[in-house]
Parts: C-alpha cells; structure tokens; sequence
C-alpha cells in the first residue's frame, strides 16, 4: 500500500488515541498541531516502521518525542503564561456545578500525574491514559515488559497516594 494512503488510514483509525495521549501528555487541550506533525513526522519516516509494533504504538512513540521536542524548543515564559492562563476561569462559559466538579477532578489528576517522577509519568500516560498494553508500552520507552509492570504498579500506587494527600477523589486506577 503507498505510503499516503497508509497514514491516512492510521489517522483514521489512529488519531483519537494520538490526540488523548497528547492532551495528558501536554495537559492542553490544544495539540491539533502536535497532532499534525505527528502524522506529518509519521509520513517521513515511514519507510523506517518495520512491523515490530503496532501502528497504534509507532504513531504514540512519535507523538511522544514530538512532543517532548516542541516543549524543549518553548521559552520557559511562554509556559507560565499558558499554566497561568489555564488556571484563570472563563468568566464568558455558563458552566454547571457537575461540569465544573470534573473539570477541577481533571486538573487535580493532571497535576497529580505532573508531579510524579519521569518514568511514573510516562507509564500512567501510556498504560493508563493511552491505554497501550505493557508491549506496547515497553516499545515506546525501550523498556521490558516486567519493568513496565512493576514501574506501572508504583506509579499507580504513588498516584493514589498523592490524589489522597491533595483529597481529590478516591482513587485513579485500581
């Protein structure tokens, strides 16, 4: 199959789970460009998937890395301003009590996910948000499956831990 109609037959099939992981991951809602050259990056190097993952595994290790480029690139004011901006109410947006009862339990989960080490952030963001399995998830971090699940293990726990001490909600996963 030509490469084109390829990538656009993973972002079809692909580009929710794209966009969800790069939404946790950046804590934005705003990753439509993320998104792009995700695909975009996809289309380039595509003669480099060689069927080792799956599709779904490739496209969330290249979201990743494109992300974690697009940040390293960002001035850190440019961050203060979106965190303080992101924190600031929509006076505009009538809103009811339920949704902004979720709306604060997401931030209180994003900041909690924010505040873990590294690697606990980024197997909660695999496993638990973008839903990858512990193959796929060793793929994308260059890890073994039993310390994905080890990891994954204290990372919930230490996730559950923090969302107790800030009494948020009961508990993440699990």
């Amino acid at each position: 199959m030509e490469r084109g109609h390829q990538i656009e037959k993973w972002f079809i099939q692909f580009e929710k789970d794209v966009t969800n992981y790069l939404v946790y991951y950046t804590g934005t809602a705003d990753v439509e460009d993320l998104v792009q050259e995700t695909f975009l990056r996809a289309f380039r190097a595509f003669e480099r998937f060689k069927n080792e993952s799956s599709p779904k595994t490739w496209l969330i290790s290249i979201a990743r890395n494109t992300a974690i480029d697009f940040y390293r690139k960002k001035s850190v004011w440019q961050r203060v301003k979106e965190r303080l901006d992101r924190e600031s109410p929509n006076l505009h947006e009538p809103q009811t009590e339920e949704k902004l009862i979720r709306k604060m339990e997401y931030a209180q989960l994003y900041e909690a996910i924010n505040e873990l080490k590294p690697n606990y952030r980024d197997v909660i963001l695999l496993r638990g948000i973008a839903e990858l399995t512990s193959q796929e998830t060793g793929q994308v971090l260059g890890w073994t499956e039993n310390k994905v699940n080890v990891t994954f293990f204290r990372a919930v726990k230490k996730l559950n831990e923090r969302l107790k001490e800030g009494e948020y909600f009961e508990s993440f996963i699990g």
